[in-house]
């Protein structure tokens, strides 16, 4: 696993997916300073890494998610990346909204799945994991089953950490801040100064300050 997290690390990398900027901070929607950021959407612009992607997600759905009926993607990120995984493995698929819809339907999870469903959820990113964990609590009250989350990228966050063992839900990870760091460093994306400043922007992200 450490490889796969290493070599896709990487990728993001090189198709510059991933932008740290200690100097230079990004602002999130949440308010928050942060020297890096990741954007997997992107990976849905280069074929060959489009199909990794969904590749090893869908290896990574099978080893650890093998009970899974069906698959859910988070929208708006994952709904690519999740359909691609269903379609590989030959599974319903629907999407869950960050809210639902204030006209027509109303939905809230977009498609039909077999009551009572064992679902895995796909993800892009997992920051703080309150998004994810919504929809994860949206199919759970629409009857069905979430067996786990399967993600491209994660910041590690210990708060991230803790929602999702609150909520029960298994989540495994292409790759994570910890890889991408240190191949930013290795590759000289980096320098070794810059990294003592993004651990520290890690410890507590809603309080950095450059």
């Amino acid at each position: 696993m450490d490889t796969l997290k290493k070599t896709f690390a990487k990728k993001l990398l090189d198709i510059k997916a991933i932008k740290l900027q200690p100097n230079d901070p990004f602002t999130w929607a949440s308010g928050w300073k942060s020297p890096f950021y990741c954007d997997n959407r992107a990976t849905l612009s280069f074929p060959d890494l489009r199909n990794f992607v969904k590749l090893q997600l869908v290896h990574t759905v099978m080893a650890h998610f093998p009970e899974a009926e069906a698959v859910a993607g988070v929208a708006t990120g994952a709904i690519a990346q999740g359909a691609l995984v269903a379609d590989e493995l030959n599974m319903p698929f629907v999407y869950v909204r960050s809210k639902a819809k204030d006209h027509g339907m109303g939905n809230l999870i977009e498609g039909v799945l077999p009551a009572g469903s064992k679902v895995v959820v796909v993800e892009d990113l997992i920051s703080t994991g309150g998004s994810s964990l919504k929809a994860v609590e949206a199919l759970r009250q629409a009857g069905y089953e979430v067996v786990g989350m399967v993600a491209s990228y994660t910041y590690g966050f210990p708060v991230a950490a803790k929602a999702f063992a609150d909520a029960g839900v298994e989540l495994q990870t292409l790759t994570d801040y910890d890889h991408v760091v240190e191949q930013a460093l290795a590759t000289g994306y980096i320098a070794e100064s810059d990294v003592e400043l993004l651990h520290e922007w890690r410890k507590d992200p809603a309080n950095f300050k450059k």
